[in-house]
């Protein structure tokens, strides 16, 4: 049974509970079918994965053509919005030792990945494709699946098919996925949530570039990460960005 098919049986399976108890047909059927009381939470428990935290030692990053000809086209969200994210999700994965896999599509007419990503990976090749899906390319592929990752982490213009295309494909070879939504765009704000909620109805785990951060740091106690990700949140997250700046400027005069 392939990973599609798979997903969607569990889904459907567990519809068709939920349909037999709005219609009353009984509470054993609904049991048969995973739904009710007891067996509700069993389905639950059935689709959801143990929560293994994302790390350097479990995940690879995959950042999918941040490229000028595509910012252009984008329309979901503002290109500096997007910009600020991918640069700190960059920087993260920099920061955090994350095995990070670079790709742009047809370079040399839309465009080279932004400076912003390269110069936090100076000098690491970029993997310019011809494919659509970028886990179809024979290179990024390999690449990917040297790094060992059980996890893939991916950001990407447009989210409707750089994004939602190879991380369907890698839910299918049995990774676990997650789409870093503000750090990518659609062509259009529909185009962008129509493909999050197609790929978080399969199984792909939406999620922003600051959980994704905090995620990997865990805990305050591991201090080696700790300047980083006080700098990072500094140049990237606004508000919060600038009260940090005050405590270092207020714990300066002491």
């Amino acid at each position: 049974m392939s990973g599609i098919t798979s997903r969607r049986s569990v889904l459907a399976a567990s519809a068709a509970g939920a349909a037999a108890v709005v219609a009353g047909t009984g509470t054993a059927n609904a049991a048969d079918a995973g739904v009710g009381p007891a067996g509700a939470n069993l389905a639950a428990a059935s689709r959801r994965r143990h929560w293994d935290p994302i790390s350097a030692k479990n995940s690879v990053f995959l950042l999918v053509d941040h490229q000028p000809s595509l910012f252009a086209g984008m329309g979901s969200h503002p290109s500096q919005t997007v910009v600020n994210n991918v640069t700190a999700l960059s920087k993260a994965a920099k920061a955090f030792g994350v095995p990070t896999v670079l790709t742009s599509v047809l370079a040399d007419r839309g465009g080279k990945l932004i400076s912003q990503i390269r110069d936090v990976f100076p000098g690491q090749e970029v993997f310019d494709r011809t494919a659509i899906n970028a886990f179809e390319d024979a290179n990024v592929h390999k690449a990917i699946r040297k790094t060992g990752a059980k996890k893939i982490v991916i950001a990407a213009l447009w989210t409707e098919i750089c994004l939602a295309f190879p991380a369907l494909s890698a839910l299918d070879e049995g990774y676990e996925v997650y789409a870093v939504t503000d750090a990518s765009g659609g062509v259009t704000a529909e185009a962008h949530d129509m493909a999050v909620r197609r790929m978080a109805d399969e199984g792909v785990i939406p999620i922003t570039w600051s959980a994704v951060m905090a995620e990997l740091q865990r805990d305050w106690t591991h201090e080696a990460t700790v300047p980083a990700v006080a700098k990072i949140s500094k140049e990237h997250i606004g508000t919060f960005g600038a009260i940090l700046d005050l405590e270092e400027q207020l714990g300066n005069h002491h």
